[in-house]
């Protein structure tokens, strides 16, 4: 069943960063079960950093019957997203994608991407950037799936893990386009 005409996608409210903390942990819990205790506490206070502090240019959320199921978080660099100027991406990255479980697996994960993508055009962007570890195999499925290539460029460690970067090639916005 694709439920993607009843989501409502949608730039998160501050009141609404609770519920994107909620959904993040939610659906990420399950790399606890992976994760050594202390990275995965690492791991967990990394994402309610980002949820509520300011880097990101964007909070994108899904919602479904008003209630929120899946977000993205939408950052102009490596240095907004990670501190890591050094990694030199200078195009939108996104970072922290997350569905419930409940609706995991009927496009909302698709849904967000592409408003995140036309949000990075809208800001000129010629690419979309994302970094994931072999251990989100669904997540890089679908990241390829939707034309992702890896861009061993950006790959970075975060301890033993390698975390590897993809890149999407976005059309040029026809407002930028010449005549």
């Amino acid at each position: 069943m694709n439920i993607s005409a009843e989501i409502v996608i949608r730039e998160a409210a501050d009141a609404d960063r609770e519920a994107i903390a909620g959904v993040l942990l939610e659906a990420y819990s399950e790399y606890s079960a992976v994760l050594p205790a202390s990275s995965w506490a690492d791991y967990r206070d990394s994402i309610l950093d980002s949820v509520h502090g300011d880097a990101p240019v964007s909070r994108i959320v899904a919602e479904l019957d008003g209630q929120i199921v899946g977000s993205v978080l939408l950052f102009t660099s490596s240095e907004a997203a990670y501190g890591r100027p050094e990694l030199s991406i200078h195009t939108p990255i996104i970072r922290l994608l997350a569905v419930s479980p409940a609706v995991q697996g009927r496009g909302v994960a698709r849904l967000l991407i592409h408003e995140a993508a036309g949000r990075s055009i809208a800001l000129g962007a010629a690419s979309l950037n994302l970094h994931t570890s072999d251990m989100m195999a669904s997540a890089v499925r679908l990241y390829e799936g939707l034309g992702f290539k890896r861009a061993y460029e950006t790959d970075l460690k975060n301890g033993d893990t390698l975390v590897k970067g993809y890149c999407l090639a976005l059309p040029v916005s026809a407002s930028l386009q010449t005549k």
